[in-house]
């Protein structure tokens, strides 16, 4: 999934069911299953959506879990259960926190997943922020940048061509050890998510793209004009690279149930209209959640947004079409 030219702005969507945080999961949810990951998949997939994608988090703790909820699929075994229902959309780990596992152990899980789809892994990475998760796990919480920073130069290494990678750090130390299957794709894209400084700086200097967490519409400019000045100092202003944002949620058309203040609703020309300020903004593509009762509501929300609004943001028609790119 490349950048995005001349305005157009890609599009994808965090999974319903797979990770229930009470910031954003929808009644309905609760009771949800595989049958209804399958199907808004299978619908985000018919809708023309770029990705799909899933959580991570390895445990929650009790102080949490009344907020974040105990319910996180694992990203590696949800993805790879989508992979194989689905044909073209790209499948994004947002994120895996990468830093709770050897390098060495992501890689196999991940180049696997890239080369049983057929080479549509993105792997969107973060430090984390769940302490009692890194002390389980017998990693240092407070080291969890440095740790991430180095290992994305390791997974870089294991997840390019080689067969036997090698990199030498403070953290990880490997040569010599081979492994396939190697991803169908020469290089996995790596995004880097978070908001903070430090990430920002991480994104710039070390991704493939980035992924917000929550920047509001008035703080993008100054975050993304960051990453680029970053990114023309460290000489990498001419390689690929993604910039994203997490949009206000969606309905598409008139709700007649509330749908709560922040929604961003009406006919597909005006949304449209105000998401193509992202792409003004220098965004690439925009992660969409969509206000709904249950599955069917969903899927038709998202059949709505892929042939009425989609091809408003790609530079095309509104005739119904998929748009995949």
């Amino acid at each position: 999934m490349p950048d995005s030219p001349d305005g157009r702005l890609d599009y994808g969507i965090q999974l319903p069911v797979q990770s229930q945080s009470t910031l954003y999961a929808e009644p309905w949810e609760a009771d949800a299953g595989p049958a209804d990951l399958v199907a808004v998949a299978r619908a985000a997939e018919s809708a023309g959506f770029a990705y799909i994608a899933v959580c991570d988090h390895v445990a929650i703790p009790r102080r949490l879990a009344d907020a974040m909820s105990t319910v996180w699929y694992d990203p590696v075994a949800t993805l790879a259960h989508l992979a194989a229902v689905t044909e073209r959309v790209r499948l994004l780990a947002h994120v895996a926190v990468v830093g709770l596992r050897h390098p060495l152990l992501t890689a196999k899980q991940y180049a696997t997943l890239d080369h049983l789809s057929g080479g549509r892994l993105v792997l969107g990475v973060g430090a984390g922020h769940v302490r009692e998760e890194f002390e389980a796990l017998g990693v240092g919480f407070e080291q969890r940048g440095a740790v991430l920073d180095e290992t994305l130069d390791a997974l870089r290494a294991a997840l390019g061509e080689e067969e036997f990678p090698a990199h030498h750090g403070k953290l990880y130390d490997f040569e010599g050890l081979g492994q396939r299957p190697r991803p169908a794709q020469a290089q996995v894209p790596l995004w880097v998510g978070g908001s903070s400084p430090a990430a920002v700086r991480r994104a710039a200097l070390k991704g493939d793209g980035w992924l917000p967490q929550g920047d509001p519409r008035d703080r993008l400019p100054t975050q993304i004009e960051t990453i680029e000045r970053l990114r023309d100092e460290a000489g990498r202003a001419g390689r690929p690279f993604s910039i994203g944002a997490i949009t206000e949620p969606l309905y598409v058309g008139t709700p007649a149930w509330d749908v709560g203040r922040r929604t961003l609703t009406g006919p597909p020309e005006a949304l449209a209209e105000s998401l193509r300020a992202y792409a003004a903004m220098g965004v690439d593509q925009i992660q969409v959640r969509f206000r709904c009762r249950g599955r069917t509501e969903l899927t038709d929300q998202l059949a709505a947004f892929g042939g009425e609004v989609g091809p408003l943001l790609r530079g095309g028609p509104p005739d119904g079409t998929d748009g995949t790119s």
